[in-house]
């Protein structure tokens, strides 16, 4: 099977023109005789990547000289043990907003690590709508708040923040950083597993305030203390150096794109084309997701009939649409609609539904 249409949740599709770059640099980065997985992450060569990729993401997500920006190991699933580890003191609570599947992990393993409160959840509507945010019961006692802006299995998306006054704001940004213009002063730390919108797996994007640094305890091991990674830029251990390659290769292309408002428009519309297909076929397909709350990166939706649904996927396979299987957790259907996904593949995409629906309908 050769595939056409990548729609994969993640590791996600990447920029066509980042792929073809990376392929000529492959063997020789930029003329040295050497790959750059090969070269020293001591070198001055891949310093220098390292380094404008930290400043490349200041600049795109309008980060102040407040915050620090790292690359570390172990996808946004450390980080969930990582940020009660250095964050979460003792005699304090740590409050989590429960909105899906990831944010459930995330505050599972704080509560492992010390005492959690459960601000919100969405279990009333088995996670199809995100919860109300606007009037959180925030207390002093409180380390921070952690929540998910987009929930990958379900498609749904927070849409605005919450303001948390004094309280840290924590959030898992992994399906949609650098899809839509933030505030990014409204958070005190901010991850993200890179391989949706930022490059491939690998990499991990953490930015913290400073201010949180100074509280981080001595006791933690020095690979798991966010304090230290800022201290070394991110160099305190061998770093993943391809990806982060690839993560400035793509951070350069969304610049070249418009930069986060470009990405928005561009997202904006092809959700559009899509979600557009399943309210107007007259029931023959579901959108999983309550129309509030439905996310811009990640499409979930169902045809009604559970057999026309098993040809519908086999058809698109056939036809070069690749990763279109929902979640195993919640089935059907998910196209998966990150930055680096074409307008003209959601076209592409919208067309055969439309097509699909006058043959079966």
């Amino acid at each position: 099977m050769v595939y056409t249409y990548n729609f994969s949740a993640g590791p996600g599709a990447l920029p066509a023109e980042v792929l073809l770059e990376a392929q000529a640099e492959l063997r020789s980065f930029q003329g040295i005789g050497a790959s750059i997985m090969e070269i020293s992450h001591r070198s001055q060569a891949y310093e220098t990547v390292h380094d404008e990729a930290q400043q490349l993401l200041k600049e795109l997500m309008g980060l102040s000289s407040e915050y620090e920006v790292l690359f570390l190991h172990g996808g946004a699933s450390l980080q969930f043990s990582m940020v009660p580890l250095n964050f979460l003191a003792a005699g304090k609570v740590a409050g989590y907003v429960h909105c899906g599947m990831w944010s459930g992990k995330a505050w599972r393993e704080a509560q492992r690590i010390g005492a959690t409160r459960l601000l919100a959840s969405g279990e009333e509507t088995s996670f199809k709508q995100m919860p109300d945010l606007s009037r959180l019961p925030m207390t002093k006692d409180m380390a921070y708040v952690h929540l998910i802006s987009n929930e990958t299995v379900d498609g749904i998306q927070l849409h605005s923040f919450p303001d948390t006054g004094e309280v840290p704001l924590v959030v898992d940004m992994s399906s949609d950083i650098l899809s839509r213009p933030i505030d990014s002063s409204a958070f005190s730390f901010i991850y993200a597993g890179a391989q949706k919108n930022l490059g491939p797996a690998g990499v991990t994007i953490a930015i913290v305030h400073r201010s949180l640094l100074e509280g981080i305890p001595d006791t933690i091991p020095d690979i798991l203390n966010y304090r230290i990674h800022a201290k070394h830029r991110s160099l305190h251990n061998t770093p993943p150096v391809f990806s982060v390659y690839m993560v400035n290769l793509v951070l350069k292309w969304i610049a070249n794109q418009g930069g986060v408002q470009g990405m928005a428009v561009r997202n904006q519309q092809k959700a559009d084309l899509l979600y557009d297909v399943l309210d107007n076929s007259g029931g023959f397909y579901e959108g999983l997701a309550y129309k509030d709350s439905r996310s811009l990166m990640n499409v979930t939706f169902r045809a009604l009939d559970p057999e026309v649904e098993s040809k519908l996927l086999a058809e698109l396979e056939q036809e070069g649409f690749m990763g279109l299987k929902g979640h195993r957790d919640a089935g059907h259907l998910r196209a998966s609609i990150y930055n680096a996904v074409p307008y003209e593949h959601c076209k592409a995409l919208a067309d055969f539904l439309i097509e699909f629906q006058r043959r079966h309908g």
